[in-house]
């Protein structure tokens, strides 16, 4: 299993669960690239994927690059244009029901998949049942967001629509006059710590008998009768490899001869002191202005929302400082708690689908990433598909869809 994120250490449990001898490999520690990052959802609600934008008024503020939401270095968005045609053309009402529907059983599956390793891995405790809150400022924000929440109805999610009275009881620590209404999304759960979630799955993974080892996923090798993977005196030998390296996996896949358009939608956090005694009970998401605050055990993390760039590209802390002056207003916040702001790459493709399932020219290599924003949310739903799929069981939903001869045939 080739990268101790989310994905690859549910799916290194899963195959454990079945029977299989796994072995885990990164060159870092479990959990501490992607998927400890992000804003702490599992996200049951999103039964539509993050499509792109239609809305001309949208587009034109995305265009100015003043967005909090959505940054762009101009020199990626050139590089990007082909791959963003293609998620504009997949993101057509049509196309994006017909791939709702294919995710749909992934993010059905997500709370319970978390909830079957989390008595055992200790992370109990980390997890919170009570949804999170979409803000809107404007009137005309929150009336729409009403009417999209009410077009679910046949997906049965359960929300509360909030005026500012309603909202304030929710979240007393919310300053006054900022908010025209919410919508409380009930349904999903959320962690105080996605990264130490992650860690104590990779621990239940090594508790259990599995071993983990540090070293370059890259030099994977294929000798003709399986994998080889050179660390210490001999190497390691296997006759499956499981690519599951978020936005590294073009880097091995490359190698092997596959090319998968992988785009990288990046984001920062930081985490604040407490200020006032404010802390927000749930995680809430500023929509209009694109970030998220969440009440996590390091402090308040403030996530933002998409910057367009290159996957190694230098930080750039235009938008977290923007997003951070605009949250000061929204609640109070103490001083910074991280000596720099954590930077992590969102692996995406242009149908907004993962690829999940064996590679087309190597017998033996699975693959299994792209989930763009879902990552923690999926993660162990993908294990288990995957894990079904590699020892031949019945899986519990259609593999097809994420299959990756879409891409590569």
């Amino acid at each position: 299993m080739l990268g101790a994120g989310i994905v690859g250490v549910s799916a290194a449990l899963h195959l454990q669960e079945r029977g299989r001898n796994v072995l885990l490999v990164d060159r870092g520690e479990p959990g501490a690239e992607t998927s400890h990052g992000n804003a702490g959802l599992i996200e049951r609600a999103s039964v539509v994927p993050y499509a792109f934008p239609r809305s001309l008024a949208t587009l034109a503020a995305f265009a100015s690059n003043r967005s909090i939401a959505v940054r762009y270095r101009p020199a990626t968005l050139l590089r990007m244009a082909p791959w963003l045609a293609r998620y504009w053309w997949n993101s057509a009402p049509d196309r994006l029901e017909r791939l709702g529907r294919a995710i749909l059983p992934l993010i059905e599956r997500c709370i319970d998949e978390h909830r079957h390793w989390s008595k055992a891995a200790g992370t109990e405790a980390l997890m919170r049942g009570e949804g999170w809150i979409e803000l809107y400022r404007s009137r005309r924000g929150f009336q729409e967001a009403a009417r999209a929440a009410e077009e679910l109805a046949s997906y049965d999610l359960a929300y509360d629509l909030l005026d500012e009275a309603a909202l304030r009881a929710r979240e007393p620590g919310l300053l006054p006059g900022i908010v025209a209404g919410a919508v409380h999304w009930r349904d999903p759960a959320t962690v105080s710590d996605p990264g130490a979630v992650t860690r104590a799955y990779a621990a239940l993974f090594t508790a259990r008998g599995g071993q983990f080892l540090h070293a370059d996923a890259n030099c994977l090798e294929h000798d003709g009768a399986g994998w080889r993977l050179p660390a210490g005196a001999e190497g390691w030998r296997a006759p499956e490899a499981v690519v599951t390296l978020g936005p590294w996996s073009n880097d091995l896949c490359g190698r092997l001869g596959y090319r998968f358009p992988l785009a990288f939608k990046r984001g920062y956090h930081m985490h604040y002191a407490p200020a006032e005694g404010a802390v927000p009970r749930h995680p809430v998401c500023d929509v209009e202005a694109g970030f998220v605050l969440t009440p996590m055990a390091r402090g308040i993390r403030l996530t933002t929302g998409i910057e367009l760039a290159a996957r190694d590209a230098p930080s750039d802390s235009w938008q977290l400082d923007r997003a951070e002056r605009v949250a000061r207003r929204l609640m109070p916040l103490g001083h910074r708690l991280d000596a720099e702001p954590w930077r992590g790459a969102r692996p995406c493709l242009p149908d907004m689908l993962p690829v999940i399932g064996p590679a087309s020219r190597h017998g033996g290599l699975w693959l299994a990433f792209g989930h763009a924003h879902h990552g923690f949310t999926l993660g162990p739903a993908t294990g288990r598909l995957l894990a079904e799929m590699m020892v031949g069981q019945a899986p519990f939903c259609d593999p097809a869809p994420f299959a990756a001869t879409r891409f590569q045939p």
